[in-house]
């Protein structure tokens, strides 16, 4: 059987048509999208307006501009002319590149672009307060590249100084990681590529893969029509402001391929689908050492078995997955030790003062911020389709925007659970990146007549927010 042949068994004949909505109900469609935009807008405009009477009350969230970790201070930058023409040309030519252009080039181009809006953004700030300082702060992972001289001990001490209160604890960034994240600058210093700029660059280029590694999953697991439609919502992507200034683009991108290498496997439409399975456990299980919060990316991970009805990668990708865990184990780093000395540390910093009662809800206007309104209107049509999609992945018979809304709906039910959680309150807009770049893809869903009109609107909410604000990280 040839790769084409076994594709058509996760792709039903009737995909190609999926994506464009039907036109008897596209007036009514159109204005709900519209009213789910503006209810976008009014849960932002809640959590700033509650949440700057509860800091200027008490101080308990922590942020200075509610509900972002941000302060007022609107400016310009070298960046400023640059993130613009990238906005503009975008929305201008976008849509009609991702149509025309043949497939790889369409990736290389998409990288290259997400990469352009990355950068500038970050540069708005300056080279140096916007990308060569931002990983070198008091609470960063470059604070501490000395004390990893000795790796092994480093590791097998690691958890000796998490909690506040022993002396030489780490960083907050430090603490709050599992040690595979502050390794990577380790690594990256070890091989003459030391200091913020090759940190900050290291994040943005990764960072920027990620948009790849989706359309590779959308390709896979829905049609390609579908990715093209997504691709330049996954370039112009809001978040962007937040994955050149942290390590959380870098994190976003290696969970992001573990997901896109799992889809290959699955579909079968990778030339060994065995080995892409295991490369996805691989990164899998690296990704669980590079932030705790990321395990819940088994929940995508499940979700592409679902779309795609086989359990036949699960034997490599568990493999693969038992990589990192048993490495750093031997190492000395015990994770869930770690993990439980990490609760402790929370609540003693920020996460102990700020109110659960306005975070579990202000976090999802953090993310309408993260995501843009075009997500939040393909997020609306998402949810729609769901019960059908659900009767049709049990009959086999889903369509391509189906699979495409379930797995919009997986990415925002492992938000969901990482928000009820409680730890994970404010700084949403930055560490909840690896969740909300699976959520773009559902702008996918929208009409093709109003879609530079969504796209502009997306670039509107990233220039303002890096314009008007100076982000904490």
């Amino acid at each position: 059987m040839t790769t084409e042949e076994r594709s058509h068994r996760v792709r039903p004949p009737e995909a190609p048509e999926a994506p464009e909505p039907a036109r008897t109900d596209e007036p009514a469609g159109r204005r709900r999208d519209l009213t789910a935009a503006a209810a976008g807008v009014l849960l932002v405009a809640a959590a700033i307006g509650i949440g700057w009477v509860i800091q200027q009350g008490d101080g308990s969230l922590q942020v200075q501009w509610p509900p972002l970790l941000a302060s007022w201070d609107p400016h310009l930058g070298p960046g400023t002319p640059a993130a613009v023409a990238v906005a503009v040309a975008v929305v201008a030519y976008g849509p009609r590149l991702a149509a025309r252009l043949p497939w790889r080039r369409l990736l290389l181009t998409c990288w290259a672009g997400s990469v352009a809006w990355i950068l500038s953004l970050a540069l708005i700030e300056g080279w140096y307060r916007g990308i060569a300082r931002r990983l070198t702060t008091k609470h960063e992972y470059l604070r501490v590249i000395d004390r990893f001289d000795d790796i092994g001990a480093a590791l097998r001490g690691f958890t000796d100084h998490i909690v506040i209160g022993p002396p030489g604890n780490w960083p907050a960034h430090v603490a709050g990681h599992p040690p595979g994240a502050t390794l990577t600058f380790v690594g990256l210093d070890r091989a003459g590529l030391g200091g913020g700029a090759w940190a900050g660059m290291w994040c943005i280029v990764l960072g920027g893969s990620a948009a790849v590694a989706v359309l590779v999953a959308l390709r896979a697991l829905m049609d390609e029509h579908l990715a093209r439609r997504a691709a330049p919502f996954l370039v112009l992507a809001p978040f962007a402001v937040w994955t050149g200034t942290s390590a959380d683009g870098y994190f976003a991108a290696v969970a992001a391929w573990s997901v896109a290498l799992l889809a290959l496997a699955a579909t079968r439409t990778a030339r060994h689908p065995g080995a892409a399975a295991l490369g996805s456990g691989l990164l899998f299980g690296l990704t669980c050492y590079l932030s705790y919060g990321l395990t819940l990316i088994a929940v995508l991970l499940g979700a592409v078995l679902l779309l795609a009805r086989t359990a036949r990668p699960l034997a490599p990708l568990a493999l693969g997955a038992l990589v990192a865990p048993v490495a750093f184990t031997l190492a000395g780093f015990n994770w869930w030790e770690a993990y439980h000395l990490l609760v402790e540390r929370y609540y003693q910093g920020a996460g102990g003062t700020r109110p659960y009662s306005y975070w579990v809800w202000a976090n999802l206007a953090c993310t309408t911020l993260a995501a843009g309104l075009a997500t939040v209107a393909g997020l609306r049509r998402a949810a729609v389709s769901a019960p059908a999609a659900v009767r049709g992945v049990r009959q086999g018979t889903t369509t391509a925007a189906q699979r495409l809304a379930l797995l919009t709906l997986a990415a925002l039910l492992a938000l969901a659970v990482a928000d009820l959680s409680g730890m994970s309150k404010a700084e949403t807009e930055r560490i909840w990146q690896p969740f909300v770049v699976w959520l773009m893809p559902a702008a996918a869903l929208l009409p093709g007549p109003g879609r530079r009109g969504w796209l502009a609107a997306q670039a509107v909410v990233a220039l303002l927010v890096n314009h008007l604000l100076w982000t904490g990280w």
